[in-house]
Parts: C-alpha cells; sequence; structure tokens
C-alpha cells in the first residue's frame, strides 16, 4: 500500500543525514516533512539520522493520523500540518541551526545583509519563543510567517518552506547563512543593511529569473 511513497521516504532519510553533516541540526534535533500523494511523509522523533530507514518515516494524513511507519511522528507533527496547509507547500525544513537561534536572541527579524532574502518573499521574522510540540508554538510561528517562507523560531530554530524538498532545504543553508553573516559583522560595527527599495528590486529579479527557468524547462508549467 505504500510503495508508492517510498521515494519520498528515502529521499527524508538523504536529506536528513546531509542536514546533519551541514550542521543545520545536532543529535536527533530538527525534522523534515515531504507531502507524497494524498499523505504527508516526516521523520520519526528521536531516532539517529545515521541509521534511520525508510520504515522508520512516518505517513500520516492531513488529520495527523498515522497511516504507515513503525516510529511516532516527530514531536512537530502539527508544526509541519499548519505549514503544509500554507498553498503550494509541498515540503518542510526544520532546523535548530546554530547561527539563526543565536540571531534569534538579539533581533526579532532577519536582517538585509544580503538581497538572498529576497528568496523567502520579504522580511524574515522572528516568532516568539513557545515550548517545542505546543499549540502555542504553532500559533507564534504561523503568525510571525505570514506571506513568506521562511521564518526563524525564538529560542529555538528555523523553519522553511517550499515546493520541493531541495528548495526547502537549499533555503534553510541561505538563512543560516544570512544569519551567519550579520552575527560576524555585528560585533564589528553596525552592518550597513540593504534598503526597503533594493530588496524589492531583488523579488523582481528572483521573479524573473523564476519565470525563466519555468519557460526554458521541460514539463514545466
Amino acid at each position: 500500500m505504500t510503495s508508492e511513497h517510498d521515494p519520498a521516504r528515502e529521499l527524508l532519510c538523504t536529506v536528513s543525514r546531509r542536514m546533519v553533516r551541514d550542521g543545520l541540526v545536532v543529535g536527533t534535533s530538527g525534522n523534515l516533512s515531504l507531502r507524497t500523494g494524498e499523505l504527508v511523509a516526516l521523520t520519526p522523533s528521536g531516532v539517529d539520522y545515521e541509521t534511520m530507514t525508510a520504515e522508520d518515516v512516518v505517513l500520516v494524513d492531513d488529520s495527523g493520523a498515522v497511516v504507515a511507519g513503525t516510529r511516532a511522528p516527530t514531536s512537530e507533527l502539527a508544526l509541519h500540518l499548519a505549514a503544509h496547509r500554507r498553498p503550494g507547500t509541498v515540503a518542510v525544513v526544520h532546523t535548530h541551526s546554530p547561527a539563526a537561534v543565536a540571531l534569534s536572541l538579539l533581533t526579532d527579524h532577519v536582517p538585509p545583509v544580503h538581497y538572498q532574502i529576497a528568496m523567502f518573499g520579504g522580511a524574515v521574522r522572528v516568532a516568539d519563543y513557545a515550548p517545542f510540540g505546543s499549540d502555542e508554538l504553532v500559533a507564534n510561528t504561523m503568525a510571525a510567517l505570514g506571506d513568506a517562507s521562511a521564518v526563524v523560531l525564538g529560542h529555538h530554530g528555523t523553519l522553511v518552506l517550499a515546493d520541493t524538498l531541495g528548495a526547502a532545504y537549499d533555503g534553510a543553508r541561505q538563512l543560516e547563512w544570512l544569519c551567519d553573516v550579520w552575527l560576524r559583522a555585528r560585533p564589528v560595527g553596525e552592518p550597513r543593511l540593504l534598503s526597503a527599495e533594493e530588496i524589492s528590486e531583488a523579488l523582481r529579479r528572483f521573479a524573473r529569473q523564476r519565470r525563466t527557468v519555468r519557460a526554458t524547462t521541460p514539463g514545466t508549467r
């Protein structure tokens, strides 16, 4: 019954191990999800990414009921399901990346130190802290997310949404890099920031780039 979902489960295992190697998580922290047909595949709770197998990856329906998998789903199941209710969301990456956590202790948004912030659709805010796995965390995160595709969770990590797992993962790495750049510059002096007009121009350029890619890639619309 679940064989059609095996590629998604295998992909989550692969990207989870990459997340460890890239320093976006430590131990079993962080989690990933990927829509596959009518179900959502999620990394399980408390399983070492190096030994995690496709059978460990949990499949749930849109209500959160487990359809397949031998493990309990991530404690952030409700957060992932809320993110997947956003139109166009196929994949969600949640990290505990150190630069983002450090930035969340100092400011309420990711400062626009580089045009790459435009890839998230504009400002990336920091959500108020709430305990992991709580309804309050879901509410705070979705409120801070707004129309953007990424948010920093206060004292916690990041959440990035995209239409593919590759895009969501790239977004998580780019967001961590942006946080790190600001943290490196801040002790030396007051970082110069891009203006609203410069960010708007970057947004327009990203939009043109996406349209060009879709127009020149076979099988896309």
